[in-house]
């Protein structure tokens, strides 16, 4: 059920961005849209999702209309801040968003709309696991205004589906984008690397797979075990044995290798994209400081340097919305150098860059040692941006400490 929530100052009842606070009303506005719900609970998944059995007093059938008062309640906060625009980028993550039936998820993106406007040539995307994709939901999907699928695919190899607690069939992988195509929506695949279990061999065998669909987009994540998961006590345990740094360095080489004879190329650390109006346009809103609100238990937004999250659990957030009250659980304005960490830590991640000029003094000597040490592109420097190098991003920590301390 997701990690604890950070500490904060408390949020008004009614929801309203701190005093003062000015929203650029020619900012870009992105929507995120949680929907918490899983049919099972993957080993390794540390997100605010609930199974059935953990929902306790929050049912799914009326999660679309939950949802819906707390847009609501956003358009109101959003309209005092003189800040309501319209959405450049929709996005419904989960959890698994396609459990809920096409026509719930579409009363939502319904609601953005009547809420917020939706821009001209707005990305709207929904993620889906494979097996709740038929073509009549793409179509209805495609019908509400949706124009992008996110295909949780992370593996064509069953043992390692097995080790990851994915339940779904990996032929319904090609199912489903076929469904999509069909629908007219752009098409991405998910993969993860570095299982237990999984070795170089099995890596290309999903590559493989992944190019052979065609998609638009492809991510490839390296497994992460985060404390709490049912992976985390099995490695404490010695049941399985935790990530291999190096075999993930040699799965990331081979991914970028392999997508980029397919004709992807790369533009953040872990998304390569079929040209520039294929990359994700939500996740660049949040790697380059955009604006957003994140709609849900658990969701975290982003308004003029405000941040806030709501409560995790759907049972609350669904008690207070109902009594007319935010579902906001704390806030925080980050301090000048915390947002210069974070500006450092998400834009050197994407091909675009980060401009030298926004660095501070000692990270603004450390770009010449990086170029020394290949982890940064030379040229970048004389364009004033930092550039990772394919080295560099497989030593983006290490990267971006330099650039920071």
């Amino acid at each position: 059920m997701g990690s604890a929530l950070p500490l904060g100052e408390p949020v008004p009842a009614d929801g309203s961005l701190p005093p003062g606070t000015r929203i650029d009303p020619a900012a870009e506005f992105s929507v995120y849209l949680h929907v918490p719900f899983c049919r099972v609970r993957c080993g390794y998944c540390d997100f605010n999702t609930y199974t059935s059995s953990e929902l306790r007093g929050a049912r799914q059938d009326e999660y679309a209309d939950t949802l819906l008062r707390e847009i609501a309640l956003a358009g109101r906060v959003l309209e005092r801040a003189g800040g309501n625009r319209p959405a450049s980028t929709v996005f419904f993550g989960g959890g698994t968003p396609t459990l809920l039936p096409p026509g719930d998820l579409g009363r939502m993106l319904a609601g953005v709309r009547d809420e917020f406007g939706i821009a001209e040539g707005a990305e709207i995307t929904v993620e889906a696991n494979p097996d709740t994709i038929t073509p009549a939901v793409a179509a209805e999907l495609a019908a509400s205004g949706v124009t992008r699928l996110s295909v949780g695919m992370q593996s064509a190899v069953p043992h390692v589906l097995a080790a990851l607690d994915r339940t779904h069939d990996p032929d319904n992988v090609r199912t489903a984008v076929a469904a999509a195509r069909r629908a007219g929506l752009d098409v991405s695949v998910d993969l993860i690397y570095g299982a237990p279990g999984e070795s170089l061999d099995d890596w290309r065998t999903s590559l493989e797979a992944a190019v052979s669909l065609e998609p638009d987009h492809v991510s490839a994540y390296a497994l992460i075990i985060e404390d709490g998961t049912k992976l985390a006590r099995q490695i404490r345990r010695g049941e399985v044995a935790a990530p291999d740094d190096d075999l993930q360095a040699d799965m990331y080489e081979l991914a970028d290798d392999m997508l980029a004879a397919a004709g992807f190329d790369w533009y953040e650390v872990s998304n390569w994209a079929r040209g520039d109006a294929h990359r994700s346009r939500h996740n660049l809103a949040y790697w380059v400081g955009s604006d957003w609100w994140g709609f849900g238990p658990g969701a975290h937004s982003h308004i003029a340097g405000v941040r806030f999250w709501n409560v995790k659990h759907p049972a609350a957030y669904a008690q207070r919305l109902a009594a007319g009250e935010s579902p906001a659980a704390g806030r925080e304005i980050p301090d000048a150098a915390a947002r210069n960490l974070e500006s450092v830590l998400l834009r050197t991640r994407i091909r675009d860059g980060l401009p030298v000029e926004e660095l501070l003094g000692e990270g603004r000597h450390a770009v010449a040692a990086l170029i020394a040490d290949g982890l940064i592109e030379g040229h970048a420097a004389l364009r004033g941006r930092v550039v990772l190098t394919r080295r560099g991003r497989l030593l983006a920590d290490a990267v971006v400490r330099a650039l920071t301390d």
